[in-house]
Order: C-alpha cells, then structure tokens, then sequence
C-alpha cells in the first residue's frame, strides 16, 4: 500500500510537471502569437520581400519664361538577375569586352545572391551601340532597362547657377544640390515574396507602387539675359585674359536674379575633368573683393539720409587729402580743382568721398554699411555663400575711417553690391536675392509653391533714392561711366577699380625693396530705367584693367539688351 502511494505521487509530481511544462509552453507562444506576431510577420515578410525599384523622373530646370534649361533623356542601362545566369563566367568575360570593365569584377556582381544586380557606373547610361551590343549577345539573365541621365542642352550656360548631378542623378552642386529635394522625387517598385535563391514562390501577390516624379523648378532667371551675359564674358576674357569675370543682373523692385554667370567656367555633363576649384566656387556669392569706387554709392546714400551733404555745395579737390599724417591721393593726382558734389560722384573723386565720411564719423557710417547688407550673407537660396570682410569698428581710426569711404578696406561679395546698389535706387528698400521663382507639377505644367519677393529692412527714404539715381545717371552721362551711355535711355552707373597687389611679386626681396606691383579689379553696376529701375547690373574683371573700360561695356549690353529686347513681367 505504501508503495503505490509513493507511486502515485510520483506520477502525479510527473503530471504536474508536464502541466507546467505545457504551460509555459501555450505562455510562450501565446506570447509570441499575440504580443510578438506582429513584429515577426513583419520580419518574415522583410526576409521573403523583395522589391525591384523604379527611379522616378527628376525633374526640369526651366527659365522664368518656362524655356527648358536641365531636362532628363533616355539612357539604357544594363541590369542581372543571377538566378537565371547559367554561365557566369562565360557571361562575365563578354560583358567584360563591351562594358570595358575587369572579368572578375562582373563574375563577383553576376554571383551575388540576389534577385537583381546592378552594374556600377560603367553599365549605367550606356551609349545606344553599347546597349545594342549587349542585346545582339542574347545573355541569360542580363536586361537592358530604360534609364534616364540629366542633359544640359546649353553646354556651360549659367553652370555654377544651375549645378549638375552624379552618376546616381544626385544633386552635387548648384541648384541641382540645394534643390535636389524637390527635383529628385520618389522611387517606386514592384514588391514580391521569393526565396533565398532569388526564385518566385508560389502563389505570389506582386505589389506595384507608382514612382512620384520630381517637380520642375521654375527660376528668376531669364534665358536671353543670360545668353548676354556669357557672350560678353566670353569676350572680356578674349580680350583682357582676366583672372576671372563675375556678372549678375537682378531686378532691383523684387530681388528676383536675372542672369548670373562666372569666367572660369565648366561643362555640368563632364565636370569630373574640370578642376574642382572652378566648379566648387561660384565666385559670384562665394569670393570677397575690395570694391572699389563703387562702394562710395554707400557713402553717398549715407550724407544724403543725414542730411550732410548738398550735391550743388562746392568741393575744394588738389589731388590729395591728408588724414592722420597720411597722404590719400585721388586717381587724378592733378586733382580735380573747384568741383560741386555732384561732380565729386562725377568724377569719383577720392578726396570728396573722404570728406563725406569724416562727416558722417566712424559710427554713423558703418552703421549704414551694415543696413545695406555688408558684413553678412545676403541669404540668396544658393550653397556656398561668403559673408565679407569689414573692419571692426573698435580697430577703425582717422585712415581707417577715410578708405572705407572710398571702397578700400572692406571685402564684399558681387552679390552683396547688387543687393546693397538695388537698395539704393529702387526707393531705399534692401530685397532678398533668389533665384527660385517657384515649383510646378510636372504633368499639370501649374506652379504648386511660389515664392515671392522678401523686403529685409528699409535702408534709406526714397527721396534720398531718388536723389542716387539722378547722382548716378550724371556718372554715366557725364562722368567716368560713359562708356554704359545708351543714346535715348537715362541709364545709371557708377564705375570702380580697386588695385590689388600681384601675388609673388614680393618672394625674396628685402621689405625695403619691395616693388609695388599692382593688378586691377575692373568694377561696373548701373540700372535702368532711370525714373523706375527693373534691372541693375554689377560686373567685376578681376585682374582686367579699369572699370569704365573692362566692365562697363558688358554692364552696358545686358541693359541695352533689356531695354531694347522683350519686357518682362
């Protein structure tokens, strides 16, 4: 009897053990049923998932007027699916004669255990008769597919405006990388369920979603502007063998940039042989100059807000001022003699503008500075942009103070002086510059984000603008910007050479006998029309000569050009 209670005990212990095993059997996957089902469905689905993508169409580049600038064309492609490659290397050592690429390179991408291969960039956008070619080898498991690359139909046209992209149709510079958002799209795919070996299981659900194109980029600039632009860089470089040439046009009312261009230039389809300094710099937003004369429209606005100065009082000029104990020449060393103010901005006399800014007195002056944008980034929707260069007011004396009146001392960026000229003439108001009008769906052509233009600060009163442009208007009818008279138009410039020593003049001399060799900034902005501007020009010819000469001219023909060609909006 004892026994078989000892035996019945034991296989009910037995019993209730394999109850608690059972139980925590059913907890566990109860656990892993409910709680968990969800989470590892998704990774089985994640392990069989395979999807084949389909890029979607980046989208265009169009001028204000909506002329195609950058635009998308066929480019084949080849791709693999190893799973219906027989011969590898077989295959491998065919592909290898046409694609120029190493045997043993392809045999590694033709055995990978995937469903699809891509070739690297050799295979990508392949010329028609390579893809014909690949296509006459009738090759298990290699596809020619239809691709796209980016085509630039006007070659250098505005390239360090517009940017260009990687093998991978990615934004790397230019409008094309700050915008690479909205231009790139979203890829879509074909989404089934395959094993390990790449092979279609049974029974199989194909999910298809739709790639979204890219949106068009609608820009302020003006295609015949731009033609200009370039035509007449193309020419100061043949005729000055400048360093480099900058030219910008804006809309001095909105901001909105018109044409904007750079010598040295580069082709956006094959920039990998250019030199990266000259595709990584848009020197129109990116490097600082000293800016010459024209820097003394600033000083100018600034008397006149103040009230401290009458374009008809006379002005004393023998060629010289001396400040501090130093001699600051005009470029006329004769000097200019009795002269009124206004023919002090006339003949862009140093001495008058040195007067200007002792009256105005190192706080009064930098503050003005500083309202026209100089000293900070204008916030122009281009990557790359420079702040400039000022003097900082605790390190500013008596010679400081003169040659900041009359442009020397202070660095600036092209983009800066034509936001701070358009300040001055177009009632007082500092606009953002921006060259991105707006973003249109590309199957409906209608614009679905629109910018407009940004008014930063109001710098000066348009009566004191108004008195600028007629100041300026009599420096190019009678004064050192003659050479942007337009016979029958009231145009408005004012020229500007800063003098730059030559680098490597100065390697293994003694200080005391350096020589003083110089190369000149060629400096030109002007504007039209005179009573109410709509386009405003700034022009640099770095290391070309002097301002009326070099730049005027081509300052000159952009306006001629708009004046004369059709109005824009």
């Amino acid at each position: 009897m004892y026994k078989f209670y000892i035996v019945r005990k034991r296989l009910f212990l037995l019993f209730l053990i394999i109850c608690l095993i059972f139980f925590v059997l059913l907890s566990r996957l109860f656990y892993v049923q409910i709680f968990k089902g969800f989470q590892l469905a998704l990774k089985a689905k994640d392990l069989w998932s395979r999807d084949i993508p389909f890029e979607a169409k980046r989208g265009a580049i169009l001028d204000r007027n909506n002329k195609l600038l950058v635009y998308n064309i066929s480019a084949p492609s080849c791709i693999a699916i190893p799973v219906h490659i027989k011969e590898p290397l077989i295959t491998a050592k065919k592909l290898a004669t046409v694609l120029d690429m190493d045997v043993q390179r392809i045999y590694k991408l033709l055995t990978q255990k995937k469903l699809l291969v891509r070739f690297p960039k050799e295979g990508r956008r392949l010329s028609e008769d390579k893809a014909r070619e690949i296509q006459r080898l009738n090759l298990p498991g290699i596809f020619i597919v239809e691709d796209t690359k980016r085509y630039y139909p006007y070659k250098s046209f505005a390239s360090h405006l517009l940017g260009f992209t990687g093998s991978d149709n990615q934004g790397l510079a230019g409008l094309e990388l700050v915008y690479d958002n909205y231009l790139k799209g979203k890829r879509g795919y074909i989404s089934f369920n395959a094993n390990a070996k790449g092979e279609i299981l049974p029974h199989n659900e194909e999910e298809y979603v739709e790639p979204k194109n890219g949106l068009d980029i609608v820009l302020t600039i003006d295609k015949n502007i731009q033609n200009i632009l370039e035509r007449e860089m193309d020419n100061v470089v043949a005729k000055y063998h400048p360093e480099s040439v900058i030219a910008i046009a804006m809309n001095p009312q909105t901001g909105e940039i018109l044409g904007l261009g750079n010598r040295p230039t580069f082709l956006p389809d094959s920039y990998i042989y250019t030199d990266p300094t000259v595709y990584n710099r848009n020197l129109a937003i990116w490097k600082t100059y000293e800016p010459g004369s024209t820097f003394k429209i600033i000083t100018l606005a600034a008397a006149l807000e103040e009230n401290l100065v009458d374009l008809t009082e006379p002005f004393v000029d023998p060629g010289f001022i001396m400040v501090s104990g130093v001699k600051l020449n005009c470029w006329k060393r004769k000097g200019h003699g009795t002269q009124t103010y206004l023919e002090v901005v006339e003949n862009s006399c140093n001495p008058g503008f040195v007067t200007l800014g002792q009256k105005l007195g190192k706080a009064k002056l930098f503050s003005y500075i500083k309202k026209f944008g100089f000293g900070q980034k204008t916030g122009i929707d281009l990557n790359g942009e420079a702040s400039g260069i000022l003097f900082k007011e605790s390190k500013v004396g008596p010679v400081e103070l003169a040659t900041t009146s009359f442009g020397q001392g202070v660095a600036v960026t092209p983009i800066q002086q034509i936001a701070a000229v358009s300040a001055a003439i177009n009632g007082g108001y500092l606009m953002k510059p921006y060259v991105v009008k707006g973003f249109r769906d590309p199957k409906t052509g209608k614009l679905v984000k629109k910018r407009n233009p940004q008014i930063k600060r109001r710098v000066i009163s348009s009566e004191t603008s108004k008195t600028l442009r007629f100041a300026l208007e009599s420096v190019v009818a009678k004064g050192t910007g003659r050479k942007a008279f337009i016979d029958g138009y009231r145009v408005g410039g004012k020229t500007g050479t800063a003098q730059v020593v030559k680098e490597g003049a100065f390697k293994n001399m003694p200080e005391s006998k350096i020589p003083l060799i110089y190369r000149d900034n060629a400096w030109f902005v002007a504007f039209a029309p005179y009573d109410d501007p709509r386009i405003a020009v700034v022009v640099l010819v770095e290391h070309g000569g002097h301002g009326g000469f070099a730049s005027a001219p081509i300052a000159k023909d952009i306006i001629n050009f708009y004046l004369h060609g059709d109005k824009m909006p």
